[in-house]
């Protein structure tokens, strides 16, 4: 596959080391994850390696024989290849004289004609057994040279950089990228690039840079003891302060950096706090959340509620910014839907940290809709890490109605039938439904409206006409039940939040 000026994609392989905790199918499921998010940046995925240790390699995160298969599949060396370099680094000979000119008699001492004749044609002999060995180690060079030959000329270099699916330290990237021949990047360094490129929003592109530089900051440090003491200049103008390095010089600049994005995210969270506060006191409002795992499918059902052009992508992290659209139909009270960013295993915690902020929409609503992938064998984990990030924005109290969507990604009719009594028996309450069924969205529209009409109360209002201006904000604010007039005004019998009704009926009262 290639693109439209004709270059072909990047190719990676993903590789793990399985933990002895860690069952098959999690990391069948973390493994598959971690293609699609190469996928999502664009990446071609051309193989997939994976090891069963007690641990991870402090040195390298593989061991040694794995890190040699990888390298071998990245270089593209061919099996004949491989074969041949092996072959020429066997010794052919291993229990021959480490020194074969050494003589146990050098004087030659008790030996007749007859012995030194014999010694004579023995060392003749090992003359000739050492030009084998020299001969034979020169065509064991040849075949090495060859080997490698095929390897970088035969065949094509199979891939461009290995994802490994877990975060690894600067050292161990480093040690591997040696290893294997090629770029690596982690776990952590594939969500961060992911929403680089997504961020779209001047608060996000600022939420990311600083996780990124959070990232970048230890692997400077590396950096920099790989440079040593050149690294170093004894005095500085400008750039550099006296006795700074460069990795120095670039961890400070990083720090500043920092601090002037926290900056600009404050003043953005300042006007975003006077959005919400604006909302708040447009009485009768009421506020829902949609949260879950990344790719569970939040923006099309955002849109299938809102009936908004919201972006909707199949990849993961498509929605970064929060977005906030009034349910459609509209309802009584009035309900505005808010779509956050989307969560994933080992999301990065400064990533979490930088997007409380946008997160707040989550935790200041007063119902979350708990996205998971019904079609997903492992959405139990899903679960667990929404409730985690619920939990380090402290929203995991809040109620929610848990939607399992996308059933009909769930095999046939029969097994769909059986994975939705699954879920409605582990699950009591929840939602069993498909975003692209307008069946379904008029069942869960009908749910939300339900929720928020729970503990709403039942009034009479009165509004002379010479008050008919605020006809709009009660209609806006309670559902009318009934409507009735006489030469005095008109009489409204309404339904609506008790806070909502008394402010009303002052309001009318004043008029």
């Amino acid at each position: 596959m290639t693109n439209e000026v004709g270059v072909h994609p990047k190719r990676a392989v993903v590789a793990a080391v399985q933990l002895p905790g860690v069952g098959d199918l999690e990391q069948d499921v973390s493994v598959n994850e971690l293609r699609e998010l190469a996928k999502t940046l664009g990446y071609e995925v051309v193989g997939t390696f994976l090891q069963k240790r007690a641990n991870f390699d402090t040195a390298a995160y593989f061991g040694a024989g794995k890190r040699e298969e990888i390298r071998r599949f990245v270089q593209g060396e061919s099996e004949e290849g491989a074969a041949a370099y092996e072959a020429a680094a066997v010794d052919p000979d291993p229990d021959h004289d480490p020194d074969p000119d050494h003589d146990a008699d050098p004087e030659g001492e008790g030996e007749g004609a007859a012995g030194r004749s014999e010694k004579k044609r023995a060392g003749s002999g090992r003359g000739t057994a050492k030009k084998a060995r020299h001969g034979l180690a020169a065509a064991q060079e040849a075949a090495k040279q060859a080997a490698l030959a095929d390897a970088s000329q035969a065949n094509t270099r199979r891939a461009d950089v290995l994802l490994i699916d877990h975060e690894v330290s600067p050292s161990q990237a480093r040690n591997l990228e040696n290893a294997v021949g090629c770029d690596v990047m982690d776990r952590t360094m594939v969500i961060l690039e992911i929403f680089h490129r997504h961020a779209r929003s001047n608060a996000a592109r600022a939420q990311v840079e600083i996780a990124r530089l959070g990232y970048m900051a230890p692997r400077l440090r590396e950096a920099a003891k790989l440079a040593g003491p050149q690294g170093r200049q004894r005095s500085g103008v400008g750039g550099r302060g006296a006795g700074e390095g460069a990795g120095e010089a670039d961890r400070r600049k990083i720090r500043d950096r920092i601090a002037e994005l926290k900056l600009e995210i404050a003043a953005m969270d300042v006007e975003r706090q006077t959005q919400r506060a604006r909302r708040q006191e447009r009485q009768g409002i009421a506020r829902v959340a949609l949260v879950g795992y990344t790719n569970a499918g939040k923006s099309t059902l955002m849109q299938a509620l809102t009936g908004s052009a919201v972006l909707v992508a199949d990849k993961l992290f498509a929605t970064l910014d929060t977005t906030v659209r009034t349910l459609a139909p509209e309802s009584v009270p009035r309900v505005l839907v808010s779509d956050t960013v989307g969560f994933i295993k080992n999301l990065p915690h400064d990533l979490v940290a930088s997007f409380k902020s946008t997160l707040e929409e989550a935790a200041e609503a007063a119902l979350l809709l708990h996205v998971i992938d019904a079609s997903d064998p492992g959405f139990e984990r899903q679960l667990q890490v929404t409730d985690e990030v619920l939990g380090e924005i402290g929203a995991r109290e809040l109620p929610r109605i848990r939607i399992f969507n996308k059933i009909d990604g769930v095999g046939d009719a029969a097994a769909r039938s059986e994975r939705i009594a699954a879920l409605q028996a582990g699950y009591p309450g929840c939602i069993v439904m498909s975003a692209r069924d307008p069946g379904d969205i008029v069942r869960l529209h009908g749910a939300i409206v339900a929720f928020f009409r729970t503990g709403l109360i039942e009034a009479d209002l009165f509004l002379p006409w010479s008050a008919q201006q605020m006809r709009g904000a009660l209609f806006a604010t309670c559902e009318v039940l009934e409507e009735r007039a006489d030469d005095a005004g008109a009489f409204f019998r309404v339904r609506g939040a008790p806070a909502v009704v008394e402010e009303l009926r002052e309001r009318f009262g004043r008029a």
